[in-house]
């Protein structure tokens, strides 16, 4: 077994030191050589010749060319560029719909050697079971994956029910295992900022073990901002602007730029162009990455490779998804091609396309040419399974019923949530038929159902403005974050069908249009993951964003198939639909129903 906790005082091992030291003074021959290539330094940005030898997990050398030629093992890297192995600041394995060995798998041989994972996905689901499984998970992996404790679950307490509920003393209890890194983004940004109990609890556990605290600061500035880093969080990958990018780089907050927000990257590499350096605070992060694109396209070094079609220099994109994102995490075994480091290394055919011809970890070559030398170790996944526990749904389920004090009304007036992303409170007048709200038009409905067992899962419905009109239905119980049931649709007939549809799947996603299934993802591991091959997985995602384009037009860079997924992420500013209703932690409203009352 991988002693992964280990790290990084197993470098100190007196014999690997010893061996290492024998072979930097050239009495003894290095375990491995690389020769040939040009090195990507990334302290001083040089990028120059030098040959690489390595003993056991250790750098033992990095010397001029054609000087050394003894090892057992000679890698020749003419015509190539060598890095260190590439740190994932921040994601969630969850939301590429694949089990940590299939990312492992997918992501290895393109050069990522280290990701920092929140398992919050799993926590909502299956609380510490479902953290405590993920952390087993990744123990044999040739990935190394920092496991971070959940801070939100849920992310908004009160206005939406997940499958647990970690207060200060499960956090406290979670940071004291020893293969938890640090707390996972704190998401409850008015409960930090108000320093309500319970947040000030989970925060304080983390300051109390003296591990690292990340962030989600979306939309904060100014005086919110400043409060939010006083509690004790160090960095933020909700970045909105470029000015956005300015302040929280001038307020001191280590930046995790995200490539699931590709629209905004142009601009953030310009404004860091326009700095004229590149800040030791910035690193990069994939946040989320659906299987389709980690397929394709890849994971982190799909991020650094957009960042340098989009105007950034290789050493800076490079920097920060090495050296930068190592001094982030406190590793100073990691992020640098240098004597006495650790063994991460990737080989890239160049620094444009970042084609990882072969990836060392830990000092052993674990891909080459695209493929794992070794498929990984996978953990039984049974006790992910068996986490929908909600009965099949009626088509009036979907519809929004008139509360009963106003059932004469031949009109109403009905709450809505006006925009995707940067939600808003909005209003409409609608009829009234048989008891039900006739959604105007220019309206789309929400629903969302509980499905772990805790509540009723009484789907509450609301009605959408700004999302297009939709001619079939979208559900998904990959939902940010307590994960329940969730629907986008323009009529409750194929709200229902796709609903029972993913019910009976044990979880998944699935779309609807004129009555009839068009598409069908099954996520039977807490309703987030399929054990299935990465291939298969990618296929069936595929076929769901086709479906789901042809019964909706997207208007980007907001109303996109993205939006579908964060629809319901209530700790964000604005009115978010949740099992509960409709929620807004700013201004502390509730509403069960829509329904405001007569027009």
């Amino acid at each position: 077994m991988t002693d992964r906790n280990s790290e990084p005082l197993d470098l100190d091992d007196d014999a690997l030191r010893g061996r290492a030291v024998a072979a930097a003074r050239g009495d003894a021959p290095f375990d491995i050589l690389i020769v040939g290539g040009q090195i990507v330094d990334m302290v001083t940005g040089e990028i120059r010749f030098a040959d690489v030898g390595i003993i056991g997990k250790m750098i033992a050398s990095v010397h001029e060319p054609a000087t050394r030629s003894d090892a057992r093992t000679l890698i020749n890297a003419r015509g190539a560029f060598v890095t260190p192995g590439l740190i994932d600041t921040h994601m969630h394995v969850e939301s590429s719909m694949t089990t940590p060995a299939n990312y492992a798998a997918t992501v290895v041989p393109r050069g990522v050697t280290t990701t920092v994972w929140d398992p919050h996905e799993f926590g909502n689901v299956l609380g510490l079971d479902g953290v405590r499984w993920a952390t087993q998970a990744v123990r044999d992996l040739p990935l190394r994956v920092l496991t971070l404790a959940p801070s939100c679950v849920p992310a908004a307490p009160g206005y939406e029910v997940s499958g647990a509920d970690f207060d200060g003393d499960a956090m406290a209890e979670i940071l004291s295992w020893p293969d938890i890194h640090g707390v996972a983004e704190v998401m409850n940004m008015r409960g930090v900022i108000d320093r309500d109990p319970r947040m000030t609890n989970i925060v304080q556990a983390g300051l109390t073990s003296q591990k690292m605290i990340c962030g989600h600061a979306r939309g904060l500035e100014g005086r919110d901002l400043s409060a939010f880093i006083a509690a004790g969080i160090g960095s933020d990958h909700e970045l909105v602007s470029n000015d956005d990018l300015m302040a929280k780089l001038r307020a001191g907050l280590t930046i995790e730029m995200r490539g699931s927000h590709d629209h905004l990257l142009p601009g953030f590499v310009q404004t860091l162009n326009d700095l004229g350096f590149l800040p030791q605070t910035v690193t990069l992060c994939t946040d989320d990455v659906f299987p389709d694109d980690l397929e394709h396209a890849g994971g982190l070094d799909d991020v650094v490779r957009r960042l340098v079609r989009y105007g950034m220099k290789p050493e800076w994109a490079l920097r920060a998804a090495t050296l930068n994102a190592a001094m982030r995490l406190g590793r100073n075994d990691l992020g640098l091609l240098a004597t006495g480091r650790r063994a991460d290394i990737v080989i890239f055919n160049d620094l444009s396309d970042f084609e990882a011809r072969t990836v060392i970890a830990n000092g052993n070559v674990v891909a080459t040419s695209g493929e794992l030398n070794h498929p990984p170790v996978v953990l039984d996944p049974a006790p992910l399974f068996d986490t929908m526990k909600i009965a099949p749904l009626a088509v009036d389920d979907f519809r929004i019923k008139v509360p009963a004090d106003i059932t004469n009304a031949d009109k109403v007036r009905v709450a809505t949530i006006d925009r995707p992303r940067f939600t808003q409170w909005g209003s409409v007048e609608a009829d009234v038929k048989d008891g039900f709200v006739v959604p105007p038009k220019g309206t789309t409905y929400i629903a969302v159902a509980h499905r772990h067992g805790k509540v009723d899962s009484k789907p509450r419905v609301g009605l959408l403005e700004g999302w297009g009109t939709w001619r079939g239905a979208v559900c998904t119980t990959v939902s940010h974050d307590s994960h329940n049931l969730t629907l986008f649709g323009g009529n409750p007939e194929d709200m229902a069908i796709a609903a029972n549809a993913v019910i009976k799947a044990g979880g998944g996603m699935a779309v609807a249009s004129n009555g009839k299934l068009d598409a069908i993802l099954p996520l039977p591991l807490c309703g987030l993951v399929s054990d299935a091959p990465m291939e298969q997985v990618a296929e069936q995602f595929t076929h769901i964003r086709e479906a789901t384009d042809a019964i909706v037009d997207w208007q980007p860079p907001y109303l996109v198939f993205k939006a579908l997924f964060g629809a319901t992420l209530a700790c964000n500013a604005g009115p978010h639909q949740t099992d509960r209703g409709i929620s807004d932690v700013e201004t502390g409203k509730l509403l069960e129903s829509p329904v405001l009352g007569s027009a």
